[in-house]
């Protein structure tokens, strides 16, 4: 089975490099976020045209979003309201009636990390402790965890780790946070377990550098994670970069992974 994630920064405005991406890959379930649409207005039929006819999606107006399309049946759809926000963040279903698949799209965060001066951070940290709290509960199903987590945990996973230590997505907090839900929660960060720690690696980089493939000041916001027992399932993974070059793309790049379920 094929898995893709993929922010896509507003799926109408973008149906198309989603279609694509889906046929070109032949993507057999693929999750997005930052739909940006409400469901009335979720581009269903456009999907279930090339095959795509099992599609959970909650979303709302300009913000936000999360969908997850399928050619597999899913089943047991469901979401948690984190934080009482009431905001669309997080869908999951079941695969095969006993692998989880969850897809969030956690807070960016602002643009100060303080958690007593920003609410938009204080949001963030919140959201990440529930998530920790959650996983935490039950460590016996088999889960596959993706999205937008809007961190980069490690050094390498930004241009420069120095310079961005201060940053939102780059914090001590942050980084911290996120590395304590993968090892409390028994999970692996599949790009990390095919790419080595040493190596860079990105799934977004700004709208700002025009020249973003020279000057590569990129971040590994977007990540693909599986229950540990599950990893030597796991066929092959990849961020697919090309994506970023497509007209009018989306500032995020999808991750796609072959996994045996």
């Amino acid at each position: 089975m094929r898995i893709a994630t993929w922010n896509i920064n507003s799926v109408r405005l973008r149906l198309e490099q989603v279609l694509r991406l889906i046929k070109d890959q032949n993507i057999n379930i693929i999750c997005l976020q930052e739909t940006k649409t409400q469901d009335e207005y979720f581009p269903y039929d456009s999907f279930k045209k090339i095959g795509m006819n099992y599609q959970y999606y909650r979303g709302e107006k300009s913000y936000n979003g999360v969908a997850i399309l399928s050619n597999f049946k899913l089943e047991d759809e469901n979401f948690i309201n984190w934080c009482g926000k009431n905001d669309t963040r997080h869908i999951s279903v079941k695969l095969n009636k006993n692998i989880e698949l969850h897809n969030f799209y956690i807070p960016a965060g602002g643009d100060e990390p303080d958690i007593l001066k920003n609410p938009k951070f204080d949001h963030k940290i919140s959201f990440l402790n529930e998530m920790k709290q959650y996983f935490l509960k039950d460590k016996t199903t088999n889960k596959i965890l993706v999205g937008d987590l809007n961190i980069a945990p490690l050094e390498n996973d930004v241009w420069s780790h120095k310079q961005l230590l201060n940053v939102v997505s780059h914090t001590p907090i942050e980084t911290e946070t996120l590395l304590g839900i993968i090892q409390s929660g028994e999970w692996a960060d599949v790009m990390r377990e095919i790419v080595p720690f040493s190596e860079k690696l990105y799934s977004w980089w700004s709208y700002r550098n025009r020249n973003w493939e020279v000057s590569n000041r990129g971040r590994r916001l977007d990540h693909f994670w599986v229950s540990k027992k599950l990893f030597s399932q796991v066929k092959s993974g990849v961020i697919y970069k090309d994506t970023r070059a497509w007209e009018r793309p989306s500032d995020h790049v999808p991750i796609i992974v072959d996994i045996d379920i």
